[in-house]
C-alpha cells in the first residue's frame, strides 16, 4: 500500500469516527471536564473555608488582646490560633456532631483529605514563620501564604492523587477544543457526503433527487457537530467562570496573608516557647482547648499581678515622698 492509500485509509477512518463517535465523545468529555472542574473547585473552597475560619479567630483574638494591651509572641499566638481553628472545626465537630451538615461535611472532608491537608497547613505555617526575626523588617507573608498552600499535596491534588493545577490548565482550554472539534466534524461530514454527488445521473430525475436528498441530509447532520461543539463550549465556559479555582485560591491566600499581617503587627516579638511542642493532629481536642484557655488565663493573671505590683509600688513611693 502506497502513501496515497495510507492517507486515504486514514481519512476514511476519521470520517467514520466523525459520523459515529465524535458527538458522543464531545458530550462525554464535557461531563468529565465539568465534574473534574467541580472537584478541583470544591477542594480549593474547603481550603478557603479554613482560611476564613482562621481569619475570624484572629480578629476576635486581636479585639481582646488590643483592648487588654497584651501582645505576646507572634509564633505562640499563631500556633495557638491555628490549633484552636483546627480542633474546633474538625475534632470537636467529630465528637459532638451538633448538626447533620457537620456530619456530611466531615464525610466529604475525609474523602477529599481536607482534614489531613489542614493539619499539613498548620505544621507548614509554623515551620515557615518559626525563625522570623521581629527586628528585621516586615516579613513577606504573601510569599509565605503562597508557599504554604502550593506545597500542600492534599490541596493541590484532588483526592490526593489527581494533579489539580495541570488538569485545571487543560480545562481552561476545553471550550476552544469543543469548537474546533465541532468544526472538524463538520468538514469530515462534508468530505464524506461530497463523493456521492458523482453518482448523479441528470437524465434520471428521481435518482438525482434521491442523491441530493441524501447529500443534504448528511450535510445537515455534519453541521450538527458544530452546533453541539458551540453549545458545549459555551456551557464549559460558564462552568469555568462560576467554579473558578483561581479566584478561590487568590481569596484564600489573601485572607491568610492578611491574618498573618495583622497578627504580626500586634505582636512584640517572635520568641519561641521554652518547650516548643509540635502540633499533634490526633490530640484530644477538649484537652488541647482547655489547656489553651488555662494558659491564657494564667498569662492574664500574671500581667494583672505585675500591674497591681507596679501600682502598689508607686503608691508606696508617693506616700514615702
Amino acid at each position: 500500500m502506497g502513501a496515497q492509500g495510507i492517507i486515504q485509509s486514514l481519512v476514511d477512518g476519521l470520517v467514520v469516527f466523525a459520523s459515529d463517535l465524535l458527538i458522543p465523545l464531545l458530550v462525554f468529555t464535557f461531563i468529565v471536564g465539568a465534574t473534574l472542574r467541580a472537584l478541583i473547585w470544591w477542594t480549593i473552597r474547603r481550603e478557603a473555608w479554613f482560611s476564613r475560619e482562621f481569619e475570624k479567630r484572629v480578629r476576635k483574638f486581636l479585639d481582646v488582646e488590643v483592648r487588654e494591651a497584651k501582645f505576646p509572641s507572634f509564633y505562640q499566638n499563631l500556633k495557638r490560633l491555628l490549633e484552636k481553628t483546627y480542633y474546633e472545626l474538625f475534632e470537636m465537630r467529630a465528637i459532638m456532631k451538633r448538626r447533620n451538615p457537620d456530619i456530611v461535611a466531615s464525610f466529604l472532608d475525609r474523602v477529599f483529605l481536607i482534614q489531613h491537608g489542614t493539619a499539613w497547613l498548620v505544621r507548614d505555617s509554623l515551620a515557615q514563620v518559626k525563625y522570623l526575626k521581629h527586628d528585621k523588617g516586615h516579613p513577606k507573608f504573601l510569599e509565605v501564604a503562597k508557599n504554604v498552600f502550593k506545597s500542600n499535596p492534599c490541596f493541590t491534588n484532588v483526592f490526593g492523587v489527581i494533579p489539580g493545577a495541570k488538569f485545571n490548565d487543560l480545562l481552561n482550554i476545553l471550550p476552544g477544543l469543543f469548537v474546533i472539534g465541532g468544526i472538524f466534524g463538520t468538514f469530515l461530514g462534508i468530505m464524506k457526503a461530497l463523493p456521492e454527488l458523482s453518482g448523479m445521473d441528470l437524465n434520471d430525475i428521481e435518482g438525482t433527487k434521491l442523491v441530493m436528498d441524501t447529500f443534504l441530509l448528511k450535510i445537515s447532520f455534519s453541521m450538527s457537530t458544530s452546533i453541539i461543539g458551540i453549545i458545549l463550549s459555551v456551557a464549559m465556559s460558564l462552568v469555568n467562570t462560576i467554579m473558578s479555582p483561581e479566584k478561590a485560591f487568590v481569596d484564600t491566600v489573601e485572607r491568610f496573608e492578611n491574618s498573618l499581617d495583622n497578627l504580626w503587627n500586634q505582636s512584640e516579638n517572635n520568641e519561641l516557647p521554652p518547650e516548643d511542642e509540635e502540633f499533634d493532629e490526633h490530640r484530644d481536642p477538649l484537652e488541647a482547648l482547655a489547656e489553651q484557655a488555662l494558659s491564657r488565663e494564667l498569662e492574664s493573671q500574671k500581667k494583672q499581678w505585675v500591674r497591681e505590683g507596679r501600682t502598689a509600688a508607686k503608691e508606696a513611693a508617693n506616700k514615702a515622698g
